[in-house]
């Protein structure tokens, strides 16, 4: 009875069964949300209705030398984009979200690099933003890239002052593969990656995260027919060599490698197309004595990147 008396009383204080609500009530909150972020404000007014323009304007189809824009979808991908610093255009949050730690990240992130329009959207519109996706409330838009002009790879190794060293990538079709191709030229002194335009991995959200940033300063060119651009870079001097498990030569005995030369790397399951294989000017092979039967694209480019610096060093 004396519990219940207790209960009943009109007596102020902590309740029973309370649980514990006072003392979550003096947890902070976290730090202030920025403009676009807070209700009633006039800038998150401006914020809705400029997210929903852009959620119901059709996304851009790739011409020339651009790619489509892209979104990264998803409280953790869209924070490790963020960590990663993939190049990003906007950050839509969903209105009355729960912030929790990986919300407030992403907004402290996208606050400290600057440039990125914070979007505050109803979810219905990030819902059609994404065609039905599990967003969770975060979605993030990573601007088209920009991609250079299989000549303008030339033209940065002559103001180098140096023999070019180029990767071109034939039926590798894994961004990830991509990311890692980019970042080993950086890392090799390379100046940069050719890729084909149809049936190929381009420069997503995935090949930036694993180029680790180096994409920033390492160009990747676009040719719309692959053989016809390594047959220019041999009309101007360039060696073309192809990566092939039947390779004529060994690695080790590739002279080509301390002069001007373009690297061509095939697909780990079926390596170099026919008309590319045919148009290289040196089909090489890598050796293995551990007796893998191939490379994925991404070591293999390391690997003959290594020993091209090497020797030129």
């Amino acid at each position: 009875m004396a519990a219940n008396n207790r209960r009943m009383s009109g007596k102020k204080g902590a309740q029973v069964g309370s649980g514990g609500q006072r003392r979550r009530g003096l947890e902070g909150k976290g730090p202030t949300p920025p403009a676009e972020m807070r209700k009633g404000h006039k800038k998150n007014r401006i914020a809705g209705a400029k997210a929903k323009q852009t959620a119901r304007r059709p996304a851009p189809r790739g011409r020339g030398g651009r790619s489509t824009s892209e979104l990264v979808v998803g409280r953790n991908p869209v924070v490790e984009a963020l960590r990663e610093g993939v190049p990003a255009s906007t950050l839509y949050v969903q209105q009355f979200i729960d912030n929790d730690e990986r919300v407030r990240e992403a907004l402290q992130l996208a606050a400290d690099r600057g440039g990125i329009n914070l979007m505050e959207a109803p979810r219905p519109e990030l819902d059609r933003m994404t065609n039905g996706l599990n967003h969770q409330g975060l979605v993030l838009q990573v601007p088209p890239y920009e991609y250079a002009h299989p000549e303008d790879l030339l033209d940065a190794a002559h103001d180098e002052g140096a023999d070019a060293l180029i990767v071109a990538l034939d039926g590798v079709t894994d961004p990830r593969n991509l990311g890692a191709v980019v970042r080993s030229v950086s890392a090799f002194g390379g100046h940069g990656v050719l890729v084909p335009e149809r049936r190929a991995a381009g420069m997503t959200a995935g090949a930036w995260k694993t180029s680790a940033g180096t994409a920033a300063r390492t160009p990747v060119a676009r040719a719309t027919n692959l053989t016809r651009a390594l047959e220019a870079y041999q009309k101007a001097g360039v060696t073309v060599v192809g990566l092939a498990a039947d390779g004529e030569a060994e690695l080790g005995d590739l002279e080509a490698l301390e002069g001007p030369v373009v690297i061509v790397v095939g697909s780990e399951g079926k390596g170099l197309s026919r008309l590319v294989g045919e148009t290289c000017d040196h089909r090489v092979r890598i050796p293995m004595p551990g007796g893998a039967e191939s490379l994925n694209a991404g070591v293999a480019a390391g690997i003959v990147l290594y020993e091209a610096s090497r020797r030129r060093s």
